[in-house]
């Protein structure tokens, strides 16, 4: 939503295949591209500060909040920002322009739902989810800062799901790993994902919007639903949580569409 959903790869894994699965879907091509750069991907070690003043721009600008997907790495960029936007890491944050790849010189928007000015920390986003994200790489990597920042989601998000990979030697999950929880009001789904399911693999979504069958069943599918499983011929690899993006993507979507319109008719006067 907004300009876009920000797709967070992890090193030579790319979240192109996630993109293609979106865009055959329905969701429109151009709010998935790098405005820089183009392609679908950003860099799993990019600066964190940095995408939340993106964000901060897009809103001012569209009006819609952006969604966050990330995996692996990418997952705890994701997870950063909500941290940083949260205010966690430092007061003020700059406005970015992706495309000059500068700051501006201002740490606040005019919010274009109330017309008021605002800073760019305490900004939010309407979803954000990380696809078997886990503590080990933490560690490896020294990422100390985010050691006790990883599971606690703080309320710069509406909804936040984290997609844990059970014995997953890359993220560090030799269980089921420790659960995702709300620091105070965003609401937090913890979803665990098949066992069959491979750690560099999860990003692999593009063939499942390809195949008549399984796209029935992703468009047919909402999380209270009890679904049959789809014929026993087609590729069923990454159903599970390829069908939760989409229906959570597809959501928070005509969520922010149904937000701006109604603060459209607010701040034109009307009831």
């Amino acid at each position: 939503a907004g300009d876009g959903v920000r797709l967070e790869k992890y090193t030579l894994v790319t979240m192109d295949p996630v993109a293609e699965f979106l865009i055959a879907m329905g969701y429109p091509a151009e709010q998935l591209a790098d405005p820089q750069r183009g392609g679908y991907s950003r860099s799993s070690f990019g600066d964190a500060a940095r995408l939340a003043g993106e964000i901060a721009l897009h809103y001012e600008r569209d009006g819609l909040r952006p969604l966050l997907i990330g995996h692996s790495q990418g997952g705890m960029i994701a997870i950063r920002i909500l941290h940083e936007l949260a205010g966690g890491f430092r007061d003020e944050l700059p406005v970015w322009d992706p495309v000059s790849d500068a700051p501006l010189p201002r740490t606040t928007i005019v919010d274009p739902l109330t017309g008021a000015e605002r800073p760019v920390v305490g900004l939010s986003v309407s979803y954000a989810s990380a696809l078997a994200t886990g503590m080990l790489p933490r560690l490896v990597l020294g990422q100390w800062d985010m050691i006790r920042r990883l599971h606690d989601i703080p309320d710069s998000v509406d909804e936040f799901v984290g997609f844990v990979l059970p014995f997953d030697p890359i993220a560090g999950t030799l269980g089921g790993g420790a659960p995702f929880a709300a620091s105070g009001r965003a609401r937090v789904r913890n979803v665990t994902l098949p066992t069959s399911y491979r750690h560099v693999g999860l990003p692999d979504i593009a063939h499942l919007a390809a195949d008549p069958v399984t796209r029935e069943w992703i468009e047919r599918y909402t999380p209270t639903a009890s679904l049959p499983a789809p014929d026993a011929a087609a590729d069923t690899t990454n159903l599970l949580h390829a069908a939760m993006l989409w229906h959570d993507v597809k959501k928070h979507w005509c969520i922010e569409v149904q937000r701006l319109r109604a603060a459209r008719v607010r701040l034109a006067g009307g009831a």
